[in-house]
């Protein structure tokens, strides 16, 4: 009886604080696949990068480390902007709950992303 009142005690509780969602939402809950596409672009390989994310919430400001990244294919700024070692993902914008966001690029082999930073921002 003490196990289930305790359950019960954290499930309102969790309920108060996180308005109904007790999902815990972090830069762990991005995930990043890679895969060639099987396109050449100026004689390199282009890859897809899907930037998944695993949570309920919307994660905002993803920012990966790019330190040594490079690219033959033009990027679009708002998809993914390099700024120093690190580079901004969507502009800024979220990337919502249980959806994921992707780009490609070129290069001789995949680049081993990161993701250093992402605001978590739910309802």
């Amino acid at each position: 009886m003490a196990t289930i009142m305790k359950f019960l005690y954290i499930a309102v509780l969790c309920n108060l604080i996180m308005g109904g969602n007790c999902e815990l939402c972090s830069v762990k809950s991005l995930i990043i696949k890679q895969s060639a596409t099987g396109k050449l672009v100026h004689g390199n390989p282009e890859w897809n990068v899907k930037i998944i994310n695993d949570c309920a919430c919307s994660q905002m400001s993803v920012n990966l480390d790019c330190d040594g990244f490079q690219t033959v294919e033009e990027i679009d700024p708002t998809i993914l902007r390099k700024s120093g070692i690190q580079c901004l993902v969507n502009g800024g914008g979220p990337i919502y709950g249980h959806s994921n966001f992707s780009f490609t690029y070129a290069w001789s082999n995949s680049f081993p992303f990161r993701i250093v930073f992402s605001r978590v921002a739910c309802a």
